[in-house]
């Protein structure tokens, strides 16, 4: 006799797992823990065999059914529902291995050894937020240019467009790597070339004015933080290398006798020398009595990590000044660019060497030890003219 909606809903377990028969096949077992399992009897190639077809309630007694009648219909076909079962649970498993955000986490992963913790941290979240939620479980196969068009305009619809490029970036870094790995042909980015509206260029904000430089180097002097914070921002605006350079900067890499510190930037790949003016190695000499013993020239509060990425523009705001529209901790680069050469008669090529950039229209990076006694001098010159900026008094310029 066929089982009802009642039959299922009221069946009660017993000391031992016992059926409660359908018809073709299908049965109920109802366990001693109080499971309610749907199974189908079958013979397929002379031996008898068993399906399973899900617990109720998730699956009702309609549902079981149809499911049954599926499974007899690839039996009618020569077909045996066990073994489709589990090729179409292994082919789920393959699709969900290659989803985008499986191949982006492990595209991921081999692109940020080496990079910048700060850098790669930031590009993680962004695909956390603004593209795995939308695409991650997509396989990487279907992930097409109208999709993931549809993805950054999401982003450009709140008006961050920049974003939405480096977003557009990450996602074809995700792509080529899925090429690699043979799960796609190529990489469907470059299509949205002309997709998205271009970017407004912003410069970081940067006081290019040797008055308002006095100003900020004497509130430099005046702030009031820990020492390893207070020596960072003094030596920030002496040596002009990127922030995070700074912060990450190691013991290791510093000759004070010779006034040199050597190290490899992580966005450029260029070796450089910052020769250090005699300022800066006297505020190194102060700060190696503190954290010398350690690896890292500016340790942060937990233990063996550098300064937090907003310990400059932090601290700049509490002097007062807005790091958007006045001076970010960035904007020391565009100071010395700017008044080197404006105020000082320094040679552009020189700064431009000591910024880390490359040749313009050569393509290649400089020599990192190139003209080292003439950016020596320069160094020397620059951390007297900010001396003079902060005190009122008169620097020679290097040249007339």
């Amino acid at each position: 006799m066929p089982l009802t909606d009642a039959h299922v809903r009221l069946a009660k377990p017993g000391a031992k797992p016992y059926k409660l028969s359908d018809e073709k096949g299908l049965y109920l077992l109802i366990t001693p823990s109080g499971g309610k399992l749907w199974r189908m009897k079958y013979r397929f190639g002379g031996k008898e065999k068993t399906l399973a077809l899900g617990a109720y309630p998730d699956v009702s007694l309609k549902d079981a059914r149809d499911r049954r009648d599926e499974a007899r219909k690839l039996l009618a076909n020569g077909q045996d529902p066990g073994a489709v079962k589990q090729a179409q649970k292994a082919a789920k498993l393959k699709k969900a291995a290659n989803s985008f955000e499986v191949v982006a986490r492990e595209c991921l992963g081999v692109w940020k050894v080496g990079k910048a913790e700060s850098h790669s941290s930031k590009v993680i979240a962004r695909m956390e937020n603004d593209v795995f939620p939308w695409i991650g479980n997509m396989p990487v196969s279907e992930v097409k240019p109208p999709v993931i068009l549809e993805v950054l305009n999401r982003i450009t619809g709140r008006g961050t467009i920049e974003t939405a490029h480096r977003t557009k970036s990450n996602i074809s870094r995700v792509m080529r790597y899925a090429v690699s790995k043979g799960f796609i042909e190529r990489d469907p980015c470059p299509d949205l070339r002309d997709a998205l509206p271009s970017p407004t260029k912003r410069h970081m904000a940067a006081i290019i004015d040797s008055i308002k430089a006095g100003e900020l180097l004497r509130a430099i002097y005046d702030y009031r933080d820990t020492f390893v914070v207070k020596a960072a921002l003094k030596l920030l605006p002496l040596v002009f290398v990127r922030p995070g350079e700074l912060r990450m900067a190691k013991w290791s890499d510093f000759d004070l006798d010779e006034g040199t510190w050597e190290f490899t930037p992580t966005k450029t790949k260029n070796p450089l020398i910052v020769p250090l003016a005699t300022q800066a190695v006297a505020i190194l000499r102060e700060l190696q009595q503190l954290t010398g013993n350690g690896e890292l020239v500016f340790p942060g509060v937990r233990y063996g990590r550098p300064l937090s990425n907003m310990t400059f523009n932090r601290s700049l705001q509490a002097m007062g000044y807005d790091t958007q529209k006045e001076h970010t901790g960035h904007g020391f680069r565009a100071m010395a660019q700017t008044l080197l050469q404006e105020r000082l008669g320094a040679e552009k090529e020189r700064v431009e060497q000591q910024l880390n950039h490359k040749k313009r229209g050569l393509g290649t990076a400089y020599d990192h030890s190139e003209y080292l006694k003439e950016r020596r001098a320069m160094m020397q010159v620059w951390a007297d003219y900010l001396d003079g900026l902060r005190t009122g008094a008169e620097v020679v310029p290097l040249r007339a």
